[in-house]
């Protein structure tokens, strides 16, 4: 799912650097993007493209891509974006990456529709490609998923919420990512449908985007709040967007008495679960995402045998506030696993 810590805003500025082109995207998080670079040595040659450089979510996710790498003996190149559907972007790194000579190409699509053509391109010329925890749309557009079940990452939040709420009328507000982003409408999706409800239901009474950003997801808040003062439910797309709705509700008094429910696990997200900021989190695993990408395209490389189909690599629900019925795990846990 993720795991959702859950993404400024200015022209992405293409720079070929070791024949990979600079870029910066955001699903998750916010920050600026930097050059592209490249790691270790060896015959094989491995690309990254994550959706940004600063995020703990897309650091982990190298971090775990350059461990394996160095294990493996293989190069590896990566690849970052600086904003939230520079789709040009990535279709220029993956274009820079095939030319370079990469086995294969570990991409987190921004825009998982509009990169579709790009990654057949890249295919088409022997290239094996792995969408890391955001599937391109068609999810079979790439070779393999590996990626949390944002859906079931949802559904786990919805579900602790409807428990947590013991009956009590909800008025739900949902803090949301960006249009066509898939990882958003999946945990979205998931937390209407723990929650018992659908899309368009009367129970929830404000929908706002927030990019996944912490900025903004205090002013998505603010704005719920105007409209709607009663609001006792907050949903949203990760923990930044959770932090900025909990400022916002902080500064109206009401941080004690609004349940919110988040996705990502990083480990100020979670750390803010256990201070009771957070009700609860879905942690996800971005480390293990990268690590089983790399193992991926140097079996490739070495046999020629492609991976396929969706890996789940995991996801927890995180919070010391359990609620029966609702498998969970507690914040010690959490913590040992956080990222970020």
């Amino acid at each position: 799912m993720s795991r959702t810590t859950r993404l400024s805003s200015s022209l992405l500025r293409a720079a070929a650097v070791t024949g990979v082109a600079a870029l910066t995207l955001t699903a998750c998080g916010s920050g600026s993007g930097s050059d592209s670079s490249s790691t270790g040595s060896g015959d094989v040659k491995v690309g990254l493209i994550t959706k940004t450089d600063t995020n703990p979510f897309f650091v982990k996710m190298k971090e775990g891509a350059e461990k394996e790498a160095k294990a493996e003996g293989v190069k590896l190149m990566t690849a970052a974006g600086k904003f939230d559907g520079d789709n040009a972007g990535q279709v220029t790194a993956i274009e820079n990456m095939v030319a370079s000579g990469v086995k294969g190409i570990l991409i987190t699509p921004s825009d998982s529709k509009a990169i579709v053509p790009a990654i057949e391109k890249a295919k088409a010329k022997g290239v094996l490609v792995i969408a890391l925890d955001t599937p391109t749309d068609p999810q079979n557009a790439v070779d393999a998923l590996f990626a949390t079940d944002n859906l079931k990452a949802g559904e786990l939040i919805g579900a602790y919420a409807k428990t947590a709420m013991k009956g009590k009328a909800a008025k739900i507000a949902t803090l949301d990512l960006a249009p066509g982003v898939s990882v958003g409408v999946q945990r979205h999706d998931g937390f209407l449908k723990g929650f018992g409800v659908k899309e368009g239901d009367s129970s929830v009474v404000c929908s706002q985007d927030t990019g996944g950003d912490q900025a903004k997801g205090q002013t998505a808040m603010e704005n719920c709040l105007q409209k709607e003062p009663d609001i006792n439910v907050v949903y949203t797309i990760n923990e930044p967007a959770a932090l900025g709705a909990w400022t916002a509700l902080k500064a109206k008094g009401r941080e004690k008495d609004v349940l919110i429910v988040s996705v990502d696990g990083g480990c100020t997200g979670t750390q803010a679960v256990k201070d009771g900021k957070i009700a609860a989190t879905s942690q996800q695993y971005p480390l293990k995402m990268a690590a089983e990408g790399v193992k991926a395209v140097v079996t490739y490389a070495k046999d020629g045998k492609k991976a396929s189909g969706y890996t789940d690599t995991g996801v927890t629900l995180i919070t010391d506030k359990a609620q029966a019925g609702v498998t969970a795990k507690d914040t010690g846990y959490g913590l040992e696993n956080c990222w970020g």
